[in-house]
């Protein structure tokens, strides 16, 4: 509940001390006029926090990504790629890291019980989280239940298609039914929601099934949560980026078919990235967050993190649904075909997103192996604007949902308290006035209208995470992306402070390119992340030290 506080007597000193907070300068006389006044919006604040708003309850406005005239797709289509060939592999290692498209087939075919690749899963997750920190919960006995299910009814020939039986893992911003489910922070530890949340209900309905609770950074930011910092598997030295840390963590490290993050500003496409997996942003309002954690309502996505591009396709099929609970879902037809052409497909780029710090050679060549398909590349630019503004948003949306933490004194027992972590920027977003936040909110249309220029004629765009605008951008305007692994790069680990004893080291890791696609034309998107994965032949980066 939120703490009830009293009102305080201000004076004509303590306005001219918030106008330096403000960036404002009032009168003498306005600043006594002002302190004789404030307290008729003091009182109406104070009875507004009497009012127990909780995390779920959306605010009255609602965020809509498209412009007038924006096009949709028109008609519902999926078709995936034909059955895979390969056969079911002896080593156990082998199956861990197959990919989703892969296991699909072998486990409708009966080559593999969900059961064995279920326990498979639980052996790996318990074999290497000690390394990972991946797991909050593991949620053996419901996955047992779920994978004797799956393969009950694909005895009696009822597949309910191509995630029947694939074990997967939660970010742990998922409410499950009298399972733990933690926000990654201390405060949260002992929630136990009473029902699934409608992504957890999508995929018990595709006959998927749930192996573990994984990792966030505590409230979505980061990897640190209230038991550890979640590892890359490629480099046990540095985290595996936030929020969805253990998500792609899991995923890279074979040690679920697949994970579901969230992104607010990064938190697939960063994770994905540092770990060299596929990680799908859908378009806002594509998958339902119904019972999911609110950090920013008008941000916040939810999204696959794979191992190979279609796989994420195959998942946001799953997802793909409408949702009244969730003021955020639209209805829009999902147009995905894995066997469509993609010569002819425009890709834009600005070469100084290919030449920024955060960029790397493996951009430069997807760019070229795009073109080879017979891809279009097409020179785009954006308009100078403040684009970091827009945070603005994020900040005061996140101070708003976590308001209890703060009046309560609570965001002291979040595992991070640095300049740049949820408590002070809980606190600072306080000092946000109403003005700015409206001010940014137009910000945000002009960003949209700068997207939609960048946009016109293109299919894509192809860009590094860092270094350029995009990622504020399109997280603010809404539009899909997917990081796909397009090589390695040479990178410093990335040693949390302090670290006594500890040094950065550089090594070779990998690197994932990001393309950005229309507004929910993510069908077209994975299609080309398909394409480009298939030409750039990487197959499935495997960490050291997972199997052989």
């Amino acid at each position: 509940m939120p703490t009830r506080s009293k009102t305080r007597t201000v004076a004509a000193a303590d306005i001219a001390g918030a106008e330096k907070v403000m960036s404002v300068r009032y009168s003498e006389a306005e600043r006594e006029q002002l302190a004789r006044t404030v307290a008729r919006q003091q009182a109406r604040d104070m009875a507004r926090r009497a009012v127990d708003l909780g995390n779920a309850l959306n605010p009255a406005t609602q965020f809509e990504p498209c412009l007038p005239g924006t096009p949709l797709p028109g008609k519902e289509r999926f078709r995936r790629s034909r059955p895979t060939a390969r056969a079911l592999p002896a080593r156990d290692a082998d199956i861990a890291f197959a990919t989703l498209a892969d296991l699909s087939t072998w486990v409708r075919r009966r080559q593999i019980a969900s059961v064995r690749l279920t326990e498979l899963y639980l052996a790996r997750l318990e074999e290497h989280d000690a390394r990972l920190r991946a797991v909050v919960t593991p949620t053996g006995e419901r996955a047992l239940r779920q994978a004797r299910r799956a393969d009950r009814e694909l005895r009696r020939g009822a597949a309910r298609g191509p995630l029947h039986g694939i074990p997967w893992g939660a970010k742990d911003l998922l409410d499950t039914k009298g399972i733990a489910t933690t926000w990654g922070a201390g405060p949260y530890a002992g929630r136990a929601p009473s029902s699934d949340a409608a992504v957890v209900r999508l995929l018990d309905e595709a006959g998927a099934v749930l192996v573990a609770k994984l990792s966030l950074g505590a409230l979505a930011y980061g990897d640190v949560w209230h038991r550890a910092r979640t590892r890359n598997p490629w480099n046990p030295d540095e985290g595996a980026s936030g929020s969805s840390a253990g998500s792609a963590a899991a995923v890279a490290a074979g040690c679920v078919g697949f994970a579901i993050g969230s992104e607010t500003l990064g938190s697939i496409v960063s994770p994905a990235g540092r770990c060299g997996v596929v990680g799908l942003r859908p378009t806002f309002g594509r998958v339902p967050r119904t019972g999911a954690m609110a950090l920013c309502w008008s941000l916040d996505k939810l999204g696959p993190l794979t191992r190979g591009a279609e796989d994420a396709a195959l998942v946001l099929q799953a997802l793909d649904r409408f949702d009244p609970a969730d003021p955020g879902s639209r209805d829009v037809p999902l147009d995905f075909d894995a066997r469509a052409d993609v010569a002819g497909a425009v890709v834009g780029y600005d070469p100084a997103w290919l030449r920024a710090p955060g960029a790397a050679r493996a951009d430069r060549d997807a760019l070229k192996a795009l073109e080879r398909l017979g891809c279009r590349a097409r020179r785009v630019s954006l308009p100078d604007l403040p684009y970091d503004s827009l945070e603005t948003i994020l900040f005061a949306e996140a101070a708003a949902a976590f308001e209890d933490l703060t009046l309560s004194g609570r965001d002291r027992d979040l595992p991070e308290q640095r300049d740049i972590s949820w408590p002070n920027e809980f606190r600072q977003a306080r000092l946000i006035s109403a003005v700015e936040l409206v001010q940014a909110d137009r910000l945000r249309r002009k960003a949209m209208e700068a997207m939609a220029g960048a946009m016109d004629g293109v299919d894509v765009l192809l860009a590094p995470r860092e270094g350029n605008p995009l990622l504020t951008v399109t997280n603010c305007t809404g539009h899909p992306a997917i990081a796909v692994p397009t090589g390695f790069a040479w990178r410093e680990a990335d040693v949390p402070a302090p670290a006594p004893g500890k040094t950065a080291t550089a090594r070779w890791l990998p690197h994932c390119s990001v393309l950005w696609g229309r507004l929910y034309d993510d069908g077209r998107l994975v299609r080309l992340a398909m394409a480009l994965e298939a030409e750039l032949g990487l197959g499935v980066l495997r960490p050291p030290g997972f199997g052989p």
